[in-house]
């Protein structure tokens, strides 16, 4: 009776059953008690000689279960498959959550739920409960999470490899938040992409008109102090035009304009035959 809150148990006591609910995991497996509790407020739909009693068998209790299933599509009762499977092969977690809808769906009430008590049907809640040497391994936690009326009921295996994929993936997964959430006990030393400084990225300045002025003026006493005649000069002057203009935020590109002088075929031919 342990999860189940005081209304639920009551509500439990006040009902004549066959016997009473001790420990719901093992004595709701067979169905036949589930049976006898709708019978108090269906009477009629419910003929209790047609279940088995103090049934132990996987048959026996598959034999009880559909009865229950055909009497629950029939008169459009809310059980999820998932409660009534999980009690049949004694998973846990499974009979709590289908006492409290049975109470929820025949008194009309709603059942005080604690937040944080998530059911899974596995053992988390008692391996976290366990100190970290004594918690099981994965073949350990397949053996006590894939029950052997599972495997009895249907025999594929490849219905079995996924089942038991499913548990060995979430024992993974419980094992590395394990090793997050204490890395001193497993040695987990920092990478160096961990121990190396975040510094954030430099901010770019906003555009400063000086700073373009201070470039131009630089630009203009290049030119000027390159050698030539007045109009070489007036002509690496007009490179300013040829300047692509910046944008706010960058430099300006400055590609100056340098003058070529062509020669002639009679100066070549005299450079020519100087040359020999």
């Amino acid at each position: 009776m342990a999860g189940l809150s005081r209304e639920v148990i009551r509500w439990l006591q006040s009902l004549d059953l066959t016997w009473q609910v001790k420990n719901a995991k093992w004595d709701l497996s067979n169905g036949y008690l589930v049976a006898e509790i709708f019978s108090w407020y269906h009477p009629q739909a419910i003929q209790m000689h047609n279940y088995y009693t103090n049934c132990t068998s996987l048959k026996t209790k598959q034999l009880n279960w559909n009865l229950l299933n055909n009497f629950f599509k029939k008169h459009d009762i809310d059980i999820p498959p998932e409660y009534s499977e999980g009690t049949m092969h004694c998973k846990e977690g499974a009979a709590q959550l289908l006492i409290e809808r049975m109470y929820e769906i025949l008194t009309n009430r709603q059942v005080r739920k604690k937040e944080g008590n998530e059911i899974d049907f596995t053992d988390r809640a008692y391996q976290d409960k366990l100190p970290m040497h004594a918690r099981t391994t994965a073949s350990q936690a397949v053996k006590n999470n894939l029950k052997g009326t599972e495997l009895k009921a249907q025999p594929s295996i490849l219905h079995t490899q996924f089942k038991a994929h499913d548990v060995i993936r979430n024992h993974v997964e419980q094992r590395r938040i394990e090793r997050l959430q204490n890395p001193e006990r497993f040695d987990i030393k920092p990478t160096i992409a961990e121990r190396a400084v975040r510094r954030p990225p430099p901010q770019t300045s906003a555009y400063d008109e000086s700073s373009d002025m201070q470039v131009s003026a630089a630009r203009d006493k290049i030119l000027t102090s390159l050698p030539g005649t007045g109009k070489t000069r007036k002509s690496a002057l007009k490179s300013k035009s040829s300047t692509r203009e910046a944008t706010p935020g960058q430099q300006s590109v400055t590609i100056p304009e340098l003058p070529v002088k062509q020669m002639n075929t009679s100066s070549a031919r005299q450079i020519s035959v100087g040359g020999e």
